[in-house]
């Protein structure tokens, strides 16, 4: 690869991804057994075992291809759309304490009153519209959130990304999540309906039209401002907080460098870091969550007629308890899926320490 190829690989944050020889001169010479890895040759040396460095796979999927945006695209759907298809019963509990408080008065009632009123089947009532429209949306919040870290980092250049890395991790995540929401909201819409109104409709395929009918194509949008509210912040503390935690346990919590650390390791870092940035977004976003529930259950319904009947301090706490098990969960499952796929097509984990300004370059110009 010619120099000025590997010299755009430098900025922030392709310091996330940068190659072997750029590693080995940012973290010095002296290199330490991984406890996590058995021992193996240097890394780029050919033959004596299999690597355990994780290198830009230049071989499989050049970064920032197209081919390494729609990998990228196809993790974001596996990681959201399974994670929140699996969480459905605490969704639909949740979503059901939020609206009807007085009937679901606990995590544990409101499971009791489902499987009464419902039976078992009715935990995963709404499961399809959650499948495609969180599908829709972890295409869309991944695929464009590499797109825009990747965008936002050029034009700043390569020191001011790297001294305002989180503000670009904020931005990325921020304008990829308002792409997101518009592809998640009429599945979100029909989704709250269906959970939350016993007969309104069986799923998606009766809910779609049934909907409509009602409230026209426009009202499949209703919500999305409220989306909005709850999302942006949501996914803005769920990358940058992530970026920032794993950066953190890779430089203070682990006594090697990355690159020397296992697929494995590295992926339990990924849902580790994941799990505690989910806590931290489920308390930001809750408020726009209860409202979003509301409105699409609501028909007619405003913020201010949400706000009057939930009060402030009920738009903060209800079902936050379950929220913070739910999201902690369903976050760190995503960035741990989300990762394995970026490993089982050769892209290195997301997140890790990055180098000192400049660093990058002058290991690259050395080994050219």
């Amino acid at each position: 690869m010619a120099l000025s190829d590997r010299s755009r690989e430098s900025l922030l944050p392709s310091f996330l991804y940068t190659s072997s020889a750029a590693r080995s001169f940012a973290t010095g010479a002296t290199r330490f057994p991984s406890p996590v890895s058995p021992a193996s040759p240097a890394p780029g040396a050919v033959g004596g075992g299999a690597p355990i460095s994780i290198q830009a796979p230049r071989e499989k999927i050049e970064m920032y291809s197209p081919a390494f945006y729609a990998a990228c695209t196809a993790g974001g759907i596996a990681s959201c759309g399974l994670t929140h298809m699996a969480v459905t019963p605490l969704d639909l509990v949740k979503c059901n304490m939020q609206i009807d408080p007085a009937k679901y008065k606990s995590i544990t009632s409101g499971f009791g009153v489902l499987l009464k009123e419902q039976g078992p089947r009715g935990f995963f009532r709404g499961w399809v519209p959650t499948l495609l429209g969180y599908s829709a949306q972890g295409a869309c919040k991944f695929g464009f959130y590499e797109f825009f870290k990747k965008y936002y980092s050029d034009i700043a250049g390569p020191e001011y990304a790297q001294k305002y890395k989180t503000l670009i991790y904020l931005a990325g995540s921020a304008s990829a999540e308002v792409i997101a929401d518009v592809a998640l909201c009429p599945f979100e819409a029909v989704k709250v309906r269906v959970q939350t109104q016993p007969g309104f409709a069986r799923g998606l395929s009766d809910g779609l039209p049934k909907f409509v009918r009602s409230e026209g194509a426009l009202g499949l949008y209703k919500g999305i401002v409220p989306l909005w509210g709850r999302q942006i912040p949501y996914t803005m503390m769920k990358f940058a907080s992530f970026e920032t935690i794993v950066e953190m346990i890779y430089k203070h919590a682990v006594p090697v460098p990355k690159s020397e650390c296992s697929k494995s390791f590295q992926l339990g870092i990924s849902f580790a870091g994941g799990y505690i940035a989910g806590v931290f977004c489920a308390i930001v976003s809750h408020p726009a969550d209860n409202l979003v529930s509301f409105l699409n259950n609501a028909k007619g319904a405003t913020v201010g007629d949400a706000v009057k009947k939930l009060g402030l301090w009920g738009l903060f706490t209800r079902g936050l308890p379950l929220r913070i098990v739910m999201i902690g969960t369903l976050t760190g499952a995503q960035w741990g899926i989300y990762d394995a796929f970026k490993v089982m097509v050769g892209l290195p984990t997301t997140g890790g320490v990055t180098p000192a300004p400049g660093a990058a370059e002058k290991a690259l110009q050395a080994s050219a």
